[in-house]
């Protein structure tokens, strides 16, 4: 079962990385599986870092996200400095009925944003997960919009069981990376990477050993 529409590499005009990114069992991986197979289960925590490519057209342009789960655990936070890197989006999710979820994205994964992210550019979305449980509500959603506010980043509340507003999450965040010059220019690159890398890789004599920088 793949995400993809079963295009080649060269298939799309933009390929971006998108990083989803906060605490532990905030359904960071529900809402990326909500997203790419548009089907929920209940998932076991991520173990490190995991990724799907998920291809879509938003603005009559076909985009390739590879879209990057990480783990919330504090074991793990270690080996995602690394995956901030080139990110064009980020996503950082909080459970609406988890107050210290909330509280952890200014404490904690704002703070690393700002440490990892080698792109400036970056476009960052706050995304409050679970609205489906709304009378366990923790986090207003005046709350939410004022975080986004006072960090820069774009907002909506969503519900990866349910499926409210999940594909909404992605395409406003793509939307918006689409209007950053310098972020779509770095998405065509990556698409002529891809394709020449391609073509090098059809050329390759049979038996020659390649290696990945």
């Amino acid at each position: 079962m793949g995400s993809s529409s079963g295009q080649g590499n060269s298939g799309y005009d933009f390929s971006f990385k998108i990083l989803l990114i906060g605490d532990s069992g905030v359904g960071k991986s529900s809402l990326l599986v909500s997203f790419i197979s548009n089907s929920v289960e209940d998932l076991s925590p991520t173990i490190g870092v995991d990724f799907k490519i998920k291809q879509l057209i938003v603005d009559g342009k076909k985009l390739k996200l590879t879209i990057w789960d990480t783990a919330g655990q504090e074991r793990f936070r270690t080996l995602t400095s690394s995956y901030y890197r080139n990110a064009q989006g980020i996503i950082l999710v909080y459970d609406v009925t988890q107050r210290d979820s909330f509280t952890n994205l200014s404490d904690v994964w704002a703070k690393e944003v700002d440490l990892y992210c080698t792109n400036k550019s970056c476009v960052k979305m706050l995304v409050g997960n679970k609205v489906d449980i709304e009378s366990e509500r923790g986090v207003s959603q005046e709350e939410g919009m004022a975080l986004a506010k006072e960090h820069g980043c774009l907002f909506l509340e969503c519900s990866a069981k349910t499926r409210t507003n999940v594909q909404k999450c992605f395409e406003e965040l793509t939307l918006k990376i689409m209007e950053v010059p310098s972020l779509l220019e770095e998405g065509s690159t990556a698409v002529k990477r891809n394709i020449l890398k391609q073509k090098q890789e059809n050329q390759a004599p049979p038996g020659s050993g390649c290696c990945s920088s």
